[in-house]
């Protein structure tokens, strides 16, 4: 299944104001805001043509976000956080090329790859994050198991990759807390839009206006993970640290 195309009107008051005390205009920024708005209204009024090529432009915007204003984050965090982008790119490019379950295994192949990449990044990060407080990582854990027994009866011969993805996905959300609040959200929205594309794949279950839903979770989350990562900043002591959301990214 393909990941539907869309975006929110706003993108988040605390993203604006982490990208716009910065003096000078946010060519990347705007260009990604500007695409998901024409993604958006293509997908609303059935321009599929015009969603599918503004689908491809998404993440490239991001990491050409990545690029100029991470430039004060850690080295290795922003060139897995770009690898992670890339692959990404990959899970909503590859399935135009094929259909059925070969489709859906790309997209799943190209994300769980964009799960690893982003876990690997922020693995420095750990000991800022929810790991370090076990009742902080229950709803996680409660998510991932109600999500497979909702999940494996219909999975049939995709459960192993079912299975796979779920654990990365939700390493990743765990991993993701401890570049602060921003990314933590968008962590946690990364798996609500996983969640409805496994639904509607698995269960042919959706909602009214569902590629709406499931793309504005999407671009929301990756935005929200970028600015995570811009925000990211190496201490004195050597171990990364995370600003705070009025620091400049």
């Amino acid at each position: 299944m393909r990941r539907a195309a869309s975006f929110p009107l706003s993108v988040g008051r605390d993203t604006m104001r982490a990208m716009s005390d910065r003096p000078s205009f946010s060519a990347p920024l705007f260009t990604f805001v500007a695409v998901s708005l024409v993604h958006l209204g293509a997908q609303l009024f059935g321009g599929d043509g015009l969603a599918a090529g503004t689908q491809l432009v998404l993440m490239p915007a991001l990491a050409w976000l990545l690029l100029m204003r991470g430039t004060a984050a850690p080295a290795r965090l922003v060139q897995w956080a770009l690898i992670a982008l890339f692959c990404s790119w990959l899970g909503d490019s590859l399935p135009r090329f094929a259909t059925g379950d070969t489709a859906f295994l790309l997209m799943v192949g190209g994300f769980l790859l964009a799960q690893l990449c982003y876990a690997v990044a922020f693995w420095p990060h750990r000991d800022r994050s929810v790991l370090s407080r076990p009742l902080l990582v229950a709803p996680y854990v409660v998510g991932f198991v109600a999500l497979l027994a909702l999940l494996a009866p219909e999975a049939g011969s995709l459960l192993p990759a079912v299975l796979i993805y779920a654990v990365a996905l939700v390493t990743m959300g765990v991993l993701s807390t401890g570049l602060g609040r921003l990314a933590g959200v968008g962590g946690l929205l990364f798996m609500l839009s996983d969640t409805l594309i496994a639904f509607s794949a698995l269960r042919d279950w959706s909602l009214p206006g569902h590629g709406f839903w499931v793309m504005s979770t999407y671009l929301l989350a990756q935005l929200f993970l970028v600015v995570g990562v811009i925000n990211a900043r190496q201490s004195t002591t050597g171990r990364p640290s995370v600003s705070s959301r009025t620091q400049r990214p």
